[in-house]
């Protein structure tokens, strides 16, 4: 097998140093998901049921399927929650929410990935969880899964992980999400596991550093491609589901790519290429019905301060 030094050798010194970050995040997180993986089944709604999707093919057992998390599983950013949660616990303080709270506006309202606001909710998290043990974040993320995310979970793309399931395939989730956090979602919805952003961690305690970098964009397509690798997959029979133009690397990668709730640069490349499409969403977003983005984070951030305003009064 080639190195990664000589794979890599025509890049230039700053390229390959990135494009190394992306392969060491990938293979860190294929390793993580791995190794956590468990086939739980999925206790499915009467209503989730419902939605009859076109793919998978019955048996085919090179076959699996990824699923990008914010805003296609669930609907808005798990780290989001996830803030929220610790938030709750004392984990970190007021002015730390609202920051979150504004990241959170922005992803829902823009309907993108900003690389900035994804670095800063990353620097935010990982100072958070400095200094505590792994197996407390685990725990804590049981509790915000039953607090925040179980009712945010897209009905119509559950259904469709669980027909890669009742076909007898792999569904995992593809996230920049920290890797435990990942797990926890994807064993409560009865999926074989997650491919997360992975955090360092000496003894078990979190050094506040990632092992190469958040599992994001070409990261994705590196974990995927990693993980396929050691399972056994032809990637040309597996399938891939996001909502983000920044997973179209991930999405390229295998034969049967969906956009879902896509963002507009997502669906116009999906058009192009006659990729299949699903939107759950039940309204337009703010822009496209002509209330100004300004006014829609004025009143996500108006909300959230005057929920802090009652938090601290009923205290």
């Amino acid at each position: 097998m080639l190195t990664l030094m000589a794979a890599l050798g025509w890049l230039t010194p700053r390229r390959r140093s990135a494009t190394a970050r992306s392969v060491l995040a990938g293979e860190a997180s294929a390793e993580a998901a791995r190794k956590s993986s468990q086939d739980v089944a999925l206790d499915v709604g009467p209503d989730e049921a419902a939605q009859e999707p076109e793919f998978p093919v019955l048996g085919d057992d090179r076959a699996a399927a990824f699923f990008d998390l914010d805003n296609t599983v669930m609907q808005g950013a798990a780290l989001f929650h996830f803030g929220r949660g610790l938030y709750k616990r004392k984990f970190f303080e007021t002015r730390d929410l609202v920051k979150f709270a504004w990241q959170q506006a922005w992803f829902r309202l823009a309907g993108i990935e900003d690389p900035e606001h994804m670095q800063d909710a990353r620097d935010s998290a990982l100072s958070i969880v400095k200094g505590h043990r792994v197996s407390e974040l685990q725990s804590i993320g049981e509790e915000i899964y039953d607090e925040y995310m179980a009712e945010r979970i897209w009905p119509g793309t559950r259904a469709l992980a669980q027909a890669h399931l009742d076909a007898g395939q792999k569904v995992w989730l593809v996230t920049a999400a920290p890797v435990e956090i990942a797990q926890v979602i994807a064993r409560r919805l009865g999926l074989t596991g997650a491919l997360g952003t992975v955090a360092e961690s000496v003894d078990g305690v979190y050094t506040g550093k990632l092992v190469g970098e958040p599992l994001h964009g070409p990261a994705k397509a590196e974990a995927v491609r990693a993980l396929a690798a050691a399972e056994g997959l032809d990637l040309s029979r597996c399938a891939a589901y996001s909502d983000s133009h920044n997973d179209i690397p991930m999405l390229s990668l295998v034969g049967h790519p969906y956009a879902i709730n896509p963002d507009t640069k997502l669906r116009r490349h999906a058009r192009e290429l006659d990729w299949r499409l699903r939107d759950y969403r039940t309204g337009r977003k703010a822009a496209k019905v002509g209330i100004p983005a300004a006014a829609g984070v004025g009143a996500v951030a108006g909300g959230t301060a005057a929920a802090i305003a009652l938090h601290r009064r009923r205290r």
